[in-house]
């Protein structure tokens, strides 16, 4: 069928929603399912009119079920292709809650402080001044904070609500500090604390030879929950006993960016639970499963 021909039967199907025979109304829901993501624009479109209250409902309904199809789709094959890039991964979880996400304006965002932390840095800089200097930018100037006031709320997780709020949990402001540092090649990557979320400097030149920074040494550790707060491996492991946890090896190395999504994921999951919002809580147990 060619484009022209489809957009005229998902036109027509979409507008037979109200059908009150449910048997007929069945057939209809099935077509425009067998759509895929496709039917998804034209869904959208037609929540923006003014429809039948019936017609308002199964609309809202099949255009979820598509879009979360949708994300389950795209985020198996992000962890099937190498999860290697951390925002895609990110943006994705973050469609869940927020589908019409403006994609554009986060990597407009992205790219505009990206720029700020590149005019600042040169090769004479230490590990520890190049961190500075990404404190600087991204707290100082441009306003990033942890969100201390509302701390578990699941809305600190997803990637717009931190861009425009300017405020986010421990992995949220993690995972944007990877991120950017990613792109101004500076090998900083997230610790996976117990109760918390951290990050390491790793020396380069350990990287190389194993291309594995799990096993890379690493130089010290940020936290940019407080500001980019810098500490060492005793301080980690004081921590560590403070909350009765025995110090392995794990706590101390970098992890991938399979285990930052599983971590958000973990971390809404629990988020809404606690507010009784078991839909969204099963829904992203099933996101979960993709890891599993």
């Amino acid at each position: 069928m060619n484009s022209t021909a489809s957009h005229s039967e998902l036109s027509a199907l979409i507008q037979l929603i109200d059908e009150p025979d449910e048997n007929i109304y069945s057939h209809i829901k099935s077509k425009i399912i067998s759509y895929g993501k496709d039917a998804i624009p034209y869904l959208d479109h037609a929540l923006n009119h003014n429809l039948h209250p019936v017609a308002q409902k199964r609309v809202t309904v099949l255009l979820h079920k598509l879009q979360f199809e949708s994300i389950v789709n795209e985020l198996s094959d992000w962890y099937t292709l190498g999860a290697s890039n951390l925002l895609l991964g990110y943006l994705l979880v973050s469609k869940y809650h927020y589908p019409n996400l403006d994609e554009a304006f986060v990597r407009r965002e992205l790219e505009r402080i990206k720029m700020e932390i590149w005019l600042e840095l040169n090769s004479d800089l230490t590990a520890l001044e190049k961190v500075q200097v990404i404190n600087k930018i991204l707290f100082e100037i441009n306003g990033f904070s942890g969100d201390r006031k509302n701390y578990y709320s699941p809305l600190n997780s997803y990637i717009n609500n931190v861009m425009e709020a300017r405020a986010g949990n421990p992995l949220a402001l993690s995972m944007l500090y990877i991120i950017l540092a990613d792109m101004v090649e500076e090998p900083i990557y997230g610790v996976n604390l117990p109760e918390h979320f951290i990050l390491g400097y790793v020396d380069q030149n350990s990287i190389f030879p194993l291309n594995d920074p799990a096993k890379a040494d690493v130089l010290f550790y940020i936290n940019p929950f407080s500001g980019g707060a810098v500490f060492t491996a005793n301080e980690i492991e004081a921590f560590l006993r403070q909350m009765n946890v025995e110090p392995h090896g794990r706590y101390f190395q970098p992890c991938n960016n399979v285990d930052m999504i599983i971590r958000m994921l973990t971390n809404l999951i629990n988020s809404y639970t606690a507010t009784g919002d078991t839909l969204k809580a099963s829904e992203l147990e099933i996101l979960l499963k993709i890891f599993q």
